[in-house]
């Protein structure tokens, strides 16, 4: 009875000796960090979406060349949105800028009658074979001024447009010439607003101004 019983007390040891190391084993195998914890992230991946996340704000990578900025770009051409049925402004309702400083032949005319930027544009093109206004020197920004200081409405169209914002801001003149002079108010154009450009009946400065706004316009023709 007692020989029985002491080999199985023994065979029992021996089996606990030969399981204890495998056990052991397979946990140093896992290790404790093996599963990922939900609430953690790697420093390098939340940098990464951080910086993501602040160039969509500025509005691109910022891997293009700013000083395109300064420019001439091609013609720009009007959108096929704008009604191409627009009847030209009557004479009454149009006055023609003269004595242009340094350019005898610069020709600029006020339309009083307000429309949207497009129709604006639309206008000088198809009615004066011209454009809206790009301005290049303080003279000619002083020059329509003064002939627009007695509208009733605060500002004019001009021909100056804002692609992009951040640092892939652009700024055109939408007959393509070289952008190398600006006359902007306190503020502009880093202050929220459109992405078209007005000139303020008093003072001459320029403001951004949503495109969809009616206002009078300045062509050159």
């Amino acid at each position: 009875m007692k020989l029985p019983l002491i080999l199985a007390l023994l065979f029992g040891a021996v089996s606990a000796l030969h399981l204890r190391p495998e056990t052991s084993t397979f946990e140093s195998t896992l290790g404790v960090k093996t599963l990922p914890e939900d609430e953690e992230m790697p420093e390098q991946e939340v940098e990464e979406i951080l910086s993501r996340e602040l160039e969509e704000e500025e509005g691109g990578s910022g891997s293009e060349d700013t000083s395109k900025e300064d420019g001439a770009v091609a013609l720009i051409s009007v959108p096929d949105m704008v009604d191409k049925n627009l009847t030209c402004p009557e004479e009454e309702d149009t006055v023609k800028v003269v004595g242009i400083p340094g350019c005898s032949t610069c020709r600029y005319l006020l339309v009083r009658s307000p429309h949207t930027f497009n129709q604006a544009w639309f206008t000088c093109q198809r009615c004066y074979r011209g454009n809206l206004a790009s301005i290049h020197n303080f003279n000619t920004n002083s020059r329509i001024q003064w002939t627009v200081r007695a509208l009733n409405q605060g500002q004019v169209w001009i021909g100056g447009r804002i692609t992009g914002s951040g640092r892939c801001r652009r700024f055109q003149w939408v007959d393509g010439s070289r952008w190398n002079f600006a006359y902007w108010a306190a503020h502009q154009p880093w202050s929220r607003g459109g992405h078209c450009v007005s000139l303020c009946t008093r003072g001459g400065h320029w403001r951004r101004a949503h495109c969809l706004r009616r206002l009078p316009f300045i062509c050159s023709y």
